[in-house]
């Protein structure tokens, strides 16, 4: 390796490790070095010299070289590599878990095809963020790069490959029985990421899985890392216009999107309307209660929602006898208080969904999964089903470039004092005091953490209100 690309390398990944995971342009940010490095910091840091470590990735251009120069990487420093291949996000999180062993996935989710970058977790499927672990690998995999390399271990490790598709269907089948739901005519947006593989093995029988009554409509089923139909970022409106059209097209129940690494799984209802991530959470959260309760579980159920999922979510929570448990937006951070509070679920608004069954981990997968044996048990259409889980106004994510953020809460908080109730879990959360008839609303601001960018979510008793507190906190935003 040449030391100077070597130190050029080691000031570049400071850069590209973000609170949660590794990401950046391949080539320009990201090259197989770095990769390298990274994976020998990895071992070093979970200590698994001597022991197994898991590596997948996505369909991408660049994954399978990062796959491997990680390997080599680990490899030098001692770990046992076990190479999944092409997978899901959730299903290296299914090898971690049954496998106990620390993984790493290469994938840039729902990021442009010129991206790439790694989520890393512990055995178990544990999360590690910047301030667990995240970091501590950066500085080892820097030290190796301003060394000129990795340093080898006197016994380094081997590399083998296990497929755990089939075990992984097989798994979240054991999970949700979806054999007695009624047919259902479902068309899936793959995006041309990794659902193309998961769909036909978890809810086909690609896997060698006994048939379902459902009936899959496939949409960009192709694993092309260039995404040449839409960017696989359905949380982007433009992105469900494909499936929003093609659901109504085909006369089809309802249409799932999955993000690029098909951890994330969106819902479009018979009439290609989007149901929110808030719905499919207390959906989901019902479920899961009765499930535990049903199995004669009779302790305080726990239920995590992140601070800006819709009041429903708490609410549906507590109308079933479980305990809501608000927490800051973030995977890893909700990953480790799932694991903290034992919660049996997790949701957030971005489609992010954290099953206890599952390690703690997400999998937009099994959400999905949940939905349709909900819906697939009762005749209404999922649009009647979605409704009644939808009872109030959200704005979703409206984004602004801010340079000075302080300024901005401080407008704000002068603006809105005596109106509302504050709080600092996870940026600043206004809460409207409100007295007799007047509907609720509450709102949140919160800094990225990689943009100069302001991020508001505002939810409403009703539209008019919803709006008349967006547009109040946007002119305060951008003054």
């Amino acid at each position: 390796m040449n030391p100077a690309s070597s130190s050029t390398d080691s000031e570049r990944l400071g850069a590209i490790v973000k609170a949660y995971d590794v990401r950046g342009l391949v080539g320009e940010q990201l090259t197989e070095p770095m990769v390298e490095a990274l994976g020998a910091g990895f071992v070093d840091e979970v200590g698994a010299a001597g022991a197994r470590v898991v590596v997948g990735h996505d369909m991408r251009d660049s994954s399978p070289g990062f796959a491997a120069a990680f390997a080599r990487g680990a490899a030098a420093r001692g770990a046992d590599v076990t190479k999944l291949g092409l997978c899901s996000t959730d299903e290296s999180y299914y090898a971690s878990g049954a496998l106990n062993a620390p993984a790493a996935m290469f994938t840039a989710s729902h990021n442009p095809a010129a991206y790439n970058g790694i989520k890393f977790s512990r055995a178990g499927a544990q999360g590690i963020s910047l301030d667990t672990g995240l970091g501590a690998i950066r500085d080892r995999a820097i030290a190796y790069l301003e060394q000129g390399g990795v340093t080898p271990v006197e016994t380094p490790g081997a590399v083998a490959a296990l497929d755990v598709l089939a075990d992984y269907a097989a798994y979240l089948r054991s999970l949700v029985d979806l054999s007695r739901v009624r047919p259902l005519k479902i068309v899936v947006d793959a995006g041309n990421g990794m659902g193309g593989l998961t769909v036909p093995a978890v809810l086909g029988e690609a896997a060698g899985l006994p048939a379902l009554p459902l009936e899959i409509v496939p949409l960009y089923f192709e694993l092309d890392g260039t995404f040449p139909n839409h960017e696989a970022n359905p949380l982007e409106p433009a992105n469900l216009v494909d499936l929003q059209r093609a659901v109504v097209e085909h006369g089809a129940d309802l249409g799932l999107a999955f993000d690029g690494d098909a951890d994330r799984c969106f819902v479009v209802d018979e009439r290609g309307g989007a149901v929110t991530p808030s719905a499919v959470a207390a959906i989901v959260a019902l479920r899961e209660i009765a499930r535990v309760r049903a199995a004669g579980d009779e302790d305080e159920i726990t239920v995590i929602h992140n601070l800006i999922t819709s009041r429903v979510v708490p609410e549906t929570i507590e109308r079933a006898g479980a305990v809501p448990v608000r927490t800051r937006v973030g995977h890893s951070l909700i990953k480790d208080r799932m694991k903290e509070t034992g919660a049996v679920f997790g949701g957030e608004h971005s489609a992010h969904y954290y099953f206890r069954d599952f390690w703690g981990a997400d999998n937009g997968m099994l959400a999905a999964m949940h939905v349709l044996a909900e819906f697939g048990a009762q005749q209404a259409p999922l649009s009647e089903l979605a409704a009644r889980f939808t009872p109030y106004a959200l704005s979703g994510e409206v984004n602004s470039v801010v340079e000075d953020v302080p300024a901005a809460y401080t407008r704000i908080v002068e603006a809105f004092t005596g109106r509302a109730e504050f709080d600092e879990l996870d940026g600043l959360t206004a809460t409207g005091i409100t007295a007799g008839d007047e509907p609720f609303w509450w709102f949140n601001v919160r800094p990225s953490n990689t943009e100069p960018l302001l991020r508001l979510n505002v939810e409403g008793a009703d539209e008019p209100t919803m709006a008349r507190i967006r547009d109040e906190v946007l002119a305060l935003i951008r003054a």
